[in-house]
């Protein structure tokens, strides 16, 4: 599947409550390999639209049927398509999977966000759940 085709899946709709900050939370996996689960959470504040949950596990069927060489590059890649597809005012992604590579490792895990350049709300984001 192409870039465009993946993130085509990502079906959007509009915010309901474009004039109060609130944080949306979809949070899924992804098969790995040995039965391993990828664990992905999408944690945003929206602005004009939001993404439809259904989507949400289409999108990340699709991510399935991928190869990918990191969590990073797997984290990469879900912010980047995500904000191509709905632009949040504060957007968090989280992979998580388990390390089967190193014994001494049990996870490897991985938290990148964004934002953007404008929005400011540190009273929402200091109430989040810490990493």
């Amino acid at each position: 599947m192409d870039l465009m085709e993946r993130r085509a899946l990502l079906h959007i709709g509009e915010n309901p409550g474009r004039n109060f900050d609130y944080l949306i939370t979809l949070s899924g996996h992804l098969p790995g390999g040995g039965g391993a689960l990828q664990m992905i959470e999408v944690r945003y504040v929206p602005d004009k639209t939001i993404i439809d949950p259904g989507s949400m596990n289409v999108y990340l069927e699709a991510l399935a049927t991928e190869r990918w060489s990191t969590p990073e590059d797997l984290a990469v890649t879900v912010l980047t398509d995500l904000n191509n597809q709905v632009i949040a005012r504060w957007v968090q992604v989280s992979v998580s999977i388990p390390e089967l590579q190193h014994s001494a490792v049990d996870t490897h895990a991985v938290v990148i966000e964004d934002r953007q350049p404008t929005w400011d709300n540190q009273a929402l984001l200091n109430r989040l759940e810490r990493i």
